[in-house]
């Protein structure tokens, strides 16, 4: 089933940052989500997954549920400092299923293994993720996800900073994901890689230019519609009509 957001608007503080949005996800799709900084991208990952409250409007899931959903946020927002080893790391994708608490068995543990074997992580279980490069936790995180058996994955930014060899094999993680019936959505900055690899594009900027199939939204006039539109709410903080009330834009 699709994934449907009807007129949603969401934002911090009562500054509403995604504007009035509506379209679907189809189900088993890989999205990227485009658009200048600060064009709500981050925002709408983080509505969708219940981070972020909404100001107006609803996001029908389809039948999945919060457990079954599966969020990597950029990672300048994970403490790797933490320490824990890798394996341990991948086992926490268990929770949804088991709860906090719950002893891992045997059966986790091997699971959590072939998880780190296809995305070449396994000799590195034992190691503690600090130690790790970006490119490497990036690997060990997908694995989690693996272990998750999310029906919808949200990721945002998940190939910044990583090399281009790591960025390929982990893009074809998520086309095995899309082809065992998982929706995928995911926020994109290099559109060279979104163009050669999704399938379906939102672009975004605080609300929505266009949605559908890659080559028709990212057309260059698509393109300086939004950046046009981006600068214009820098430069003149418009405000957005939310339930009768008047708020202004961040």
């Amino acid at each position: 089933m699709s994934i449907t957001i009807n007129n949603v608007t969401a934002g911090y503080d009562r500054h509403p940052v995604v504007h009035h949005l509506s379209g679907s996800f189809a189900d088993a799709s890989l999205t990227a989500v485009s658009g200048p900084n600060g064009g709500g991208k981050s925002t709408l990952l983080k509505a969708l997954v219940g981070f972020v409250p909404l100001m107006t409007g609803r996001i029908d899931f389809g039948g999945v549920k919060p457990d079954e959903i599966a969020y990597l946020p950029q990672q300048f927002e994970i403490d790797r400092t933490f320490p824990i080893s890798v394996l341990d790391v991948v086992l926490l994708g268990n929770w949804s299923r088991t709860g906090a608490f719950a002893p891992m068995g045997k059966l986790h543990r091997k699971e959590a293994l072939d998880a780190l074997a296809e995305v070449d992580m396994a000799a590195f279980a034992s190691r503690p993720v600090v130690s790790l490069s970006t490119g490497q936790w990036q690997r060990v995180l997908f694995a989690r996800i693996i272990v998750q058996r999310a029906r919808l994955i949200l990721l945002d930014e998940p190939f910044a900073a990583i090399d281009g060899h790591t960025t390929l094999e982990l893009m074809q993680q998520l086309k095995q994901w899309c082809r065992n019936g998982v929706t995928i959505i995911c926020v994109m900055h290099d559109l060279n890689l979104v163009r050669a690899h999704f399938p379906q594009s939102l672009l975004l900027s605080r609300e929505l230019i266009a949605w559908g199939n890659t080559a028709d939204v990212l057309t260059q006039e698509n393109l300086d519609a939004a950046l046009e539109r981006s600068g214009s709410w820098q430069e003149s903080l418009e405000r957005c009509e939310i339930n009768g009330e008047e708020e202004r834009s961040a």
